[in-house]
């Protein structure tokens, strides 16, 4: 096989190589989409990351793909109606680390509540040890409002029973089996946003969940949560954010996900060859405003990124390219 590999970090590539010896693999520090394609396009299967957006141009770009590998849970970047239509099969890595993003939406958390962050910044740009405007609140006796009940759901729930917190879930399916064995409640959507002193999304991104927190419902959330997302950045309205932060809604919002978070991650790029008409260019300003409030922490898309997390992703992606050749596809959707 013919094989793409796209955002591939040399240490990665180093992983791979061996385990791929019967195959013909070019590996790629660059992400791939319509305006960014390479000038190989004799590829059966391309493996990509999140920064790649593959769509009907692409796929067209490519007369023998046979498999699109994404190397991560969520697969809203592929467009799937288009590879359906053209026989191109799609797999994921539908597990790799649910406790490694929870464990970085507490670290998220915490960095908030306790105001740490801040005081780092206080002592490391000014000098300056004084406690003034640091002082944080308690997580036990809080409620945590979980927003998701999967596999991270599941893993949130775990460590916030270990800060002796009171945990509330909201999931379109709810596990009632699941709620009386951790020792939590689900509720719907609405009276989740007004118990909650913190509200942590572990969704996926689907049409049914955009802007599932937006403009008027943003107003029902109890004031002073905190906002966490390591989920997709567009299950939450970014206005709203902005909003709630601003008027005193939310006291602090931890986002390792962001609409338009493309842009925002390389502006030089987005200047000089991207195509604003295909843009939210109010939302990318938002953004900016975003990174520089005191009170929202951002990170770039990195929950997942522990040496664990990643050895798993690597072998589950080259599980799904030897699956593909041996006739038994794993991990489709």
């Amino acid at each position: 096989m013919k094989i793409g590999f796209f955002e591939i970090k040399e240490k990665e590539a180093k992983f791979l190589r061996p385990q791929l010896l019967d195959h013909e693999s070019d590996f790629h520090l660059s992400f791939i989409d319509k305006d960014h394609l390479p000038e190989k396009r004799n590829y059966e299967i391309i493996s990509v990351f999140t920064g790649s957006i593959i769509d009907k141009t692409v796929m067209e770009s490519f007369p023998n793909l046979k498999l699109i590998d994404t190397r991560t849970t969520g697969y809203d970047h592929i467009d799937l109606k288009t590879a359906k239509e053209k026989n191109i099969l799609v797999s994921n890595v539908p597990f790799y680390g649910a406790n490694t993003v929870a464990e970085f939406a507490f670290g998220l958390l915490l960095t908030l509540s306790r105001k740490i962050f801040l005081a780092y910044d206080r002592i490391k740009e000014t000098g300056s040890f004084d406690l003034e405007g640091l002082q944080g609140f308690d997580l036990m006796g809080k409620t945590i409002g979980i927003v998701g009940t999967g596999r991270i759901g599941r893993h949130m729930i775990k460590i916030a029973k270990g800060f002796e917190m009171n945990v509330v879930a909201y999931d379109t399916r709810p596990d009632e089996k699941l709620a009386q064995e951790f020792g939590f409640r689900y509720l719907d959507f609405e009276e989740l946003l007004k118990n909650s002193d913190v509200i942590s999304i572990h969704i996926p991104y689907l049409p049914s969940t955009h802007y599932l927190i937006n403009r008027k419902n943003i107003y029902l959330i109890k004031k002073g949560c905190i906002l966490i997302n390591t989920s997709r950045g567009a299950i939450v309205e970014t206005e709203a954010i902005v909003r709630a932060l601003h008027e005193g809604i939310l006291a602090g919002a931890g986002l390792d996900v962001l609409e338009e978070e493309g842009p925002v991650k390389n502006v030089r790029q987005f200047l000089l060859y991207g195509r604003p008409e295909e843009h939210n260019l109010k939302t990318i300003l938002q953004n900016n405003i975003l990174v520089d409030m005191d009170n929202a922490i951002i990170t770039p898309h990195m929950a997942f990124n522990s040496k664990e997390a990643l050895h798993r992703i690597l072998n589950t992606t080259v599980q799904n390219i030897k699956s593909l050749v041996e006739g038994k596809p794993q991990n489709l959707v």
